[in-house]
């Protein structure tokens, strides 16, 4: 794994635990519909009542990955910053941080450091060989 790829894992497991709860939003409408449907009609049947089991249990599941993907998160995040903090120089410590911590894009982190994208790009590669991996 190059260092590119390891610091561009926080992006990645970020985005699968934004999935994840976005799953876990359309299984509440899911449940929320069919108790609806269960009190709209008078008699219960049982095939209602297990499929809001089922949905029940898959999101409580979802949020247990949720959790278990969110303390990842938190120890690849607190890793990352390590090896950012060890690059003594602090314009490369800002751009790997707005690139891999804060997700932003080229053109955004150029505005906010006042340099043009190819110089970022020049900087990028400097401050990713200073990284010890």
């Amino acid at each position: 794994m190059t260092i590119k790829e390891y610091l561009s894992q926080v992006y990645r497991l970020d985005q699968r635990i934004n999935n994840k709860m976005e799953q876990i939003s359309r299984l509440h409408d899911l449940a929320i519909n069919a108790t609806s449907t269960i009190k709209e009609n008078c008699v219960c049947d049982s095939g209602n009542k297990q499929r809001m089991e089922n949905n029940i249990v898959k999101i409580v599941d979802l949020e247990r990955e949720i959790t278990q993907d969110i303390d990842t998160l938190v120890d690849l995040k607190k890793d990352i910053m390590a090896l950012i903090k060890a690059v003594k120089n602090p314009e490369y410590q800002t751009l790997l941080e707005f690139r891999y911590l804060c997700f932003k894009k080229w053109e955004q982190i150029a505005l906010d450091m006042g340099y043009t994208r190819r110089h970022l790009e020049r900087m990028h590669i400097k401050a990713l060989k200073l990284i010890n991996f």
